[in-house]
């Protein structure tokens, strides 16, 4: 289970990368008191490091946060005593009765099990039937055009004893996006370098709202979680199971 975000990837991603979460976390908040959801159980799929996990604690909720990252759990328990959590895939795991079901940053995408798109229906019958009457899930996925035909976009983040560099194509007929990962971590005197490839697919917004419909779910899609604004070629979706 710790073949994707290994110990260097998984540090500098809560590290450097924590904005998505972060600042998703109010709009995500507001959704659930629009659905009078105050409390319960909210079931987090591809928790990361528990950023989301600890602001969901902060508000009173109980949080199961599941990642196939082992590394990322490690940080996960360790920032949030207060939640459970279970490394495991989120296409495979067992979903409690809850009140609510997340999965974001593009965390549904992402290709780390072999038949993710054989399970993605499955994957949603099995939240609406853990879900409590007016539960919601609400997640988001990465659509097609992040890169442009034939080109490959490179780039590098860095921050205090870290650096790491992404190189991204795409592929139109396959609907998937590739990253090559080069990171490189300071280790007392000197640079650790790791290296992973992540493929994510690119999926189509009205195919995931047609499914989520003949499932039972009542579907909104949105560009944004409250004020903030998703990136480019990303769309959120919120799934009401119909109820009180």
């Amino acid at each position: 289970m710790n073949k994707w975000y290994k110990e260097d990837l998984a540090f500098i991603h809560d590290d450097g990368f924590r904005d998505f979460a972060l600042k998703s976390a109010p709009g995500i908040l507001e959704i659930f008191a629009q659905n009078k959801i105050h409390d319960g159980l909210v079931v987090d799929l591809g928790c990361g490091s528990g950023l989301w996990a600890q602001e969901l604690i902060k508000a009173d909720y109980h949080v199961l946060g599941v990642d196939i990252s082992e590394s990322m759990i490690n940080i996960a328990r360790t920032r949030v005593p207060d939640a459970e959590f279970r490394i495991d895939s989120l296409f495979k795991t067992d979903i409690p009765l809850c009140n609510a079901v997340t999965s974001i940053s593009e965390c549904i995408s992402y290709l780390f099990d072999a038949d993710s798109d054989r399970h993605l229906v499955q994957l949603f019958w099995r939240i609406y039937n853990a879900l409590t009457a007016g539960g919601v899930f609400i997640f988001d996925i990465a659509e097609k055009g992040q890169v442009a035909p034939g080109t490959t976009t490179k780039g590098f983040t860095e921050g205090e004893g870290w650096i790491v560099l992404v190189e991204k194509s795409e592929d139109r007929e396959q609907k998937t996006l590739t990253r090559r990962i080069t990171s490189f971590r300071k280790i007392g005197e000197h640079y650790r370098r790791s290296d992973e490839v992540h493929q994510v697919r690119l999926y189509e917004a009205t195919t995931i709202a047609s499914e989520l419909c003949d499932i039972g779910f009542q579907v909104e899609t949105t560009r944004s979680y409250g004020q903030y604004v998703l990136p480019k070629g990303h769309v959120a979706f919120i799934a009401r199971k119909p109820g009180s």
